[in-house]
């Protein structure tokens, strides 16, 4: 394995800053590091405020001749650019090198969605007796009901707790059918939970109790007691979707996709749906009018006397 170039001091001063000053998470954090070897190769070459633009153009290059994605590609452009925006505030800079480098272009991908009928026959195949399976059958409909992204879903307390050492950011209120919570950027949203998902977390919460240990915060537990890791959800919405045979890779984001087209499909209401996903911009949530007119279409094709092709 090919082994990285060592992260040059300035790199570690920013990471360090991201961490303690802008509390970016660990993950966050990580994947700066991660960017910044590339960068770090060239700062050993170079003084900061004598990198030209040449030169990360010179630089993206090599990350394209990789085979890099496009948008991994961004990416890193995106963290050398924050890296020399800080710079900048400590070391006299004529201009920051990144600015106006743009990442190959990438082709628009529509998000993968189910059927309905898909959809049922997941969320159906699901359910079962057992405490796993009962919690299994509650997230899943949880998922394909409020369209919730997977890590809101484990983040979820079974109901609003504060105290001096805890206090919920993502919870759901039964007696108000809803759950609330606390996404990307920290940005707030309440979302309603259909009666299927309702039913589906009620016959969970009578044996969550065997499962209960230390913790009593989290609404999902795993086998073990703890709350539920996103890595878990995943690898057991798979399974399930391994087993009826779907062809089309099923992860947690697939019933949020899901989700957003379904009901796209039965309201063409795109700002409700904007507002149920917790999407800043419409822009974000127009990929699923594409979505919309595929299954138009396609009924079209299916219904219509002069789409029939003899």
């Amino acid at each position: 394995m090919k082994q990285l170039p060592a992260l040059h001091p300035d790199c570690v001063r920013f990471l360090t800053y991201l961490r303690t000053i802008r509390r970016y998470s660990p993950h966050t954090v990580r994947n700066y590091q991660c960017d910044l070897h590339s960068l770090s190769a060239l700062l050993e070459q170079s003084a900061p405020a004598d990198i030209t633009v040449a030169q990360i153009r010179q630089l993206t290059s090599q990350l394209h001749a990789r085979n890099l994605l496009p948008r991994s590609i961004a990416r890193h452009l995106s963290a050398w650019r924050s890296f020399f925006d800080w710079l900048g505030e400590s070391v006299h800079m004529e201009y920051n090198p990144v600015t106006g480098i743009k990442a190959p272009r990438r082709g628009k991908s529509l998000p993968k969605a189910l059927s309905v009928d898909e959809a049922f026959r997941l969320l159906d195949h699901a359910a079962g007796n057992n405490a796993s399976q009962t919690a299994d059958h509650a997230m899943f409909e949880l998922l394909y009901s409020s369209g919730l992204r997977v890590s809101e879903l484990a983040s979820l307390d079974i109901h609003y707790h504060h105290q001096a050492d805890y206090c919920s950011l993502s919870w759901i209120d039964l007696s108000e059918q809803m759950v609330h919570i606390t996404g990307k950027g920290n940005k707030t949203r309440e979302v309603p939970i259909g009666s299927a998902a309702l039913t589906a977390i009620n016959t969970w919460l009578t044996h969550r109790p065997t499962l209960l240990k230390t913790d009593p915060y989290p609404l999902f537990l795993s086998n073990r007691g703890t709350r539920i890791s996103v890595r878990l959800i995943q690898l057991r919405l798979k399974a399930y979707a391994a087993q009826l045979g779907i062809e089309s890779r099923v992860h947690p984001h697939v019933l949020r996709h899901s989700f957003a087209s379904h009901l796209l499909q039965s309201s063409g209401d795109l700002r409700a749906v904007q507002e149920l996903l917790g999407h800043s911009s419409i822009a974000s949530t127009q990929i699923y009018t594409a979505l919309d007119f595929q299954h138009l279409a396609a009924s079209y094709d299916a219904a219509h006397p002069r789409a029939k092709r003899k």
